[in-house]
């Protein structure tokens, strides 16, 4: 299995929240997106936008990854502030934060995918690991800057771990992604479940610091909902599995198509 395999796994979605909130627990990032995003009003656009690119980058023609690349340099050029008054300043080309952004993209993938269909052995794994490096490299990220194998990948993700932190800016930000008052019906239906996951993914020191309530009533809700998805989902037709990685392809690549307009 190589990241070809894992990567069009609907499921993986189910960690997206996850990672949004890992990304923001970094307070450049955090009040980078407080500042320049809006989940209030647009709760999927982050996510939308993160699973073009990963999409494209993975199952893409070059064309279609430089474009999705494109888009997001686009996007992340007026995200920048001086900092002052206790904030930091923040850009979002820069190459520590872009790296920390993907290590949370590849961390909770390989978080979920382990938890339906079991861990992966050494082999797998590594090779999982390399091929990961394209997508964390494929923006600002210097290759020299991406660790060099799963052992330097856990020394630095243990270490990022214990330099995030949140104030009263982040953890509004988190409550909009976790009780968002707009977007689609389906959305504010699924959402009891999806913070289930996302808080149940999150190390429980990170849901310290957003002062996310945990109990063993919830771990146990976690537990038999992870139980069911792991006996559910893999017996999906591939086809279902991987709908949204087509779906987001077809509309990158509606979007390249020339104006037959005027």
């Amino acid at each position: 299995m190589g990241i070809q395999d894992m990567g069009g796994e609907a499921v993986l979605i189910a960690a997206g929240g996850r990672s949004i909130l890992l990304q923001i627990a970094d307070p450049a990032i955090g009040h980078g997106v407080a500042g320049h995003s809006d989940f209030a009003s647009r709760p999927l656009d982050r996510l939308r936008g993160t699973l073009t690119y990963v999409y494209a980058v993975t199952f893409g023609t070059r064309e279609e990854a430089a474009q999705a690349t494109r888009h997001v340099n686009r996007a992340h050029a007026p995200v920048r502030g001086q900092g002052g008054d206790g904030t930091p300043a923040y850009s979002a080309f820069t190459p520590e934060l872009q790296l920390w952004v993907a290590a949370t993209l590849y961390d909770s993938a390989v978080t979920m995918h382990e938890l339906v269909y079991g861990p992966m052995d050494d082999e797998v794994a590594d090779r999982l690991y390399r091929e990961y490096a394209g997508l964390g490299t494929a923006l600002q990220v210097p290759p020299e800057l991406w660790p060099r194998d799963r052992a330097a990948f856990g020394v630095y993700w243990r270490r990022r771990l214990t330099e995030l932190r949140t104030d009263a800016t982040t953890r509004a930000v988190a409550a909009q992604l976790l009780h968002p008052r707009t977007g689609p019906l389906w959305l504010r239906l699924a959402m009891p479940l999806g913070r289930l996951l996302t808080v149940g993914l999150l190390p429980p020191e990170v849901r310290g610091l957003y002062d996310l309530p945990w109990s063993d009533a919830a771990q146990r809700r976690f537990d038999r909902t992870l139980r069911l998805i792991a006996v559910v989902y893999p017996a999906l037709p591939r086809r279902l599995r991987h709908w949204p990685k087509e779906h987001f392809l077809r509309s990158l690549r509606a979007s390249m198509k020339p104006s037959t307009s005027g």
